[in-house]
C-alpha cells in the first residue's frame, strides 16, 4: 500500500494522472494495485531531500544515494517531466548532485546526503577498514565500490532528461567536470594490468578484510581489449573477471547518446568526438572478446572476460545484464547471438544462477544465495520478450511474488515466497512499472 498523502516525500500531478489513466482500464485489478504501488514508490518514499538545485534520492531501506539506483528509479518519470515543472526540477537536481559527487569521486557509486541538506551522514560497516585508492571522505561517500555501470547510468539519466524535456540547463561546469573525469577513468581502466615493462598499472584499489579483492585489492588481471575494466558488478558483488560485458554494452550506447546531445547543443566537439571513438572501440571489443562458441548453445555472449581467453558463462539479475541487452539499446532482440545467449541464460544447464521452484523462478546471483532469484530478472525477461504468452505468464509470477505486500522485493525464495529480502527496494519497483507502461504502449492486448 502507498503511504498516506501527508507522509509522501514528493507528489506529482502528472504521475497521479498517468496512474489513473492506466489503472482505470487494467483488466487485472491485482495487477493495477501492484502497478500503483510500484510506479509511485520512489516519489512516495525515497526523495529524502531537495532544494531548488539539488535532490537526494535514497535507494529505499538503505539511507544513501546509489548513482545506479537513483538513475533507474527516476527513469520511469522522465517522459512526464515536460508536463510537471517540479518533477523536472527533481530530476535535474538529481543530475546536479550526481555530477557534484562524480566530479570528486568518479570511482564511487554510493553517497551520503549533501552538507546543505542538514541530514547526518550514515555509518556503513562495509566501508570500515578499507584500504582504498584513491582515498575518499566517508562523510561524503557512503561506499566506494568501483562499478562501471554507475557511470553509464549517470550519462543515461542526463540524456533521457534532455531527450524528453529539451532542457540543456543541466550542462553546467560541474556536469562537464564529471564527464571529463569519466573519460579519464575510461582511459586508465582500458589499460592492461601490467605494462610491457611489467609495471602494475592500477588506478583503483579496494583492500578490505570483509570483501577480499585479489592481488592486494587491485583485482583480477586483464589484457588490453578495447573494453573498460570494472571491480564490482551492478549487484555490488565482486567481478570474477575484469571486463563486464553488459557494463561495456551500456557504456557504448550511452557514449553515443552523449555525443548526440553535445552535437545538438553545439558544445564540446572534442568530447563528442572522444565519446564516439570510445563507443566504437568498446562495442567492437565486446563482439571480438565477448562472444564464444559454446558446445551446447552455439555463439553466445559471456558475462565477464579477461582478454586472456578466460570467460564466465552466467547472468545476474541486476541491470545491466546480458538478458537486458536489447532493453539497453545495444542490440536487437532478434539478434542470433542474443537469442542463443538468452536460451542459455534461461536454462539450469546453461546459467548457474537460473533456478526454479514451486513458488518462484528466475535468475539470481551470488549477492544472496542460489535459491533466492531476483524478481528484477523477470522484468528484464518481459521487456525483451516477443511472445505474449511468455509476458502474461511472467506478469503472473511477479504478481504472486510480493507476499501480499504489493511491492517488488530484492529476492524471493523459490519454494517459499514469504521468504524474501529487502521489502523496500525502489529501483525494482520503478523497473516493474516501466515494463507495464511499455506493454500498455506496445502490447496493450496483454493488459486490457
Amino acid at each position: 500500500m502507498r503511504p498516506p498523502e501527508e507522509c509522501r516525500t514528493f507528489t506529482s500531478p502528472a504521475i497521479e494522472g498517468l496512474l489513473e489513466n492506466v489503472t482505470s482500464v487494467l483488466k487485472d485489478r491485482d495487477l493495477a494495485m501492484f502497478f500503483t504501488n510500484a510506479l509511485t514508490n520512489t516519489l512516495d518514499t525515497t526523495i529524502k531531500w531537495k532544494s531548488n538545485n539539488l535532490a537526494f534520492v535514497v535507494t529505499g531501506d538503505i539511507n544513501a544515494m546509489w548513482i545506479r539506483d537513483s538513475c533507474n528509479q527516476l527513469a520511469i518519470y522522465q517522459s512526464l517531466a515536460p508536463q510537471d515543472l517540479e518533477l523536472a526540477k527533481l530530476i535535474r537536481g538529481t543530475i546536479a548532485l550526481q555530477a557534484r559527487y562524480l566530479s570528486q569521486y568518479p570511482y564511487c557509486g554510493a553517497f551520503q546526503p549533501p552538507a546543505e541538506s542538514g541530514l547526518a551522514p550514515q555509518h556503513n560497516d562495509w566501508a570500515e577498514d578499507v584500504d582504498l585508492f584513491p582515498p575518499v571522505d566517508n562523510t561524503t561517500v557512503f561506499e566506494c565500490k568501483y562499478e562501471l555501470d554507475s557511470l553509464g547510468g549517470f550519462l543515461k539519466l542526463s540524456r533521457q532528461f534532455y531527450q524528453t524535456t529539451g532542457d540543456a540547463s543541466y550542462l553546467t561546469p560541474s556536469w562537464f567536470a564529471a564527464v571529463e573525469g569519466i573519460f579519464d577513468l575510461i582511459s586508465n581502466q582500458s589499460l592492461p594490468t601490467l605494462s610491457e615493462n611489467g609495471e602494475l598499472q592500477s588506478f583503483y584499489r579496494f583492500a578490505s578484510p570483509k570483501i577480499p579483492v585479489v592481488n592486494r585489492g587491485n583485482g583480477p588481471p586483464a589484457a588490453e581489449t578495447g573494453m573498460v575494466k570494472t571491480a564490482f558488478r551492478p549487484s555490488d558483488d565482486l567481478v570474477q573477471l575484469p571486463f563486464h560485458i553488459p557494463d561495456n554494452a551500456l557504456l557504448a550506447v550511452e557514449l553515443r547518446q552523449l555525443a548526440s546531445v553535445l552535437d545538438a547543443e553545439h558544445l564540446r566537439p572534442d568530447l563528442a568526438g572522444q565519446a564516439r571513438e570510445t563507443a566504437d572501440r568498446v562495442e567492437k571489443a565486446v563482439w571480438e572478446h565477448g562472444v564464444f562458441e559454446h558446445p551446447k548453445w552455439g555463439k553466445v555472449l559471456a558475462y565477464e572476460v579477461d582478454g586472456f581467453g578466460g570467460r564466465v558463462f552466467m547472468d545476474d539479475a541486476n541491470v545491466p545484464s546480458l538478458l537486458s541487452l536489447p532493453y539497453l539499446g545495444f542490440l536487437n532482440t532478434t539478434d542470433e547471438t542474443y537469442q542463443n545467449t538468452r536460451r542459455m541464460l534461461l536454462s539450469q544447464s546453461g546459467n548457474p544462477y537460473f533456478v526454479r521452484g514451486s513458488d518462484f523462478y528466475g535468475i539470481g546471483g551470488p549477492h544472496v544465495d542460489l535459491i533466492h532469484p531476483w524478481p528484477m530478472a523477470l522484468v528484464s525477461l518481459i521487456l525483451t520478450s516477443t511472445l505474449d504468452e511468455e509476458i502474461v505468464d511472467n506478469l503472473e509470477w511477479l504478481k504472486n511474488s510480493t507476499a501480499g505486500l504489493g511491492l517488488m522485493h530484492e529476492s524471493v525464495n523459490i519454494n517459499n515466497s514469504t521468504d524474501f529480502t529487502r521489502p523496500w527496494f525502489a529501483w525494482a519497483n520503478s523497473y516493474f512499472a516501466e515494463s507495464v507502461l511499455r506493454l500498455a504502449k506496445e502490447r496493450p492486448r496483454v493488459l486490457y
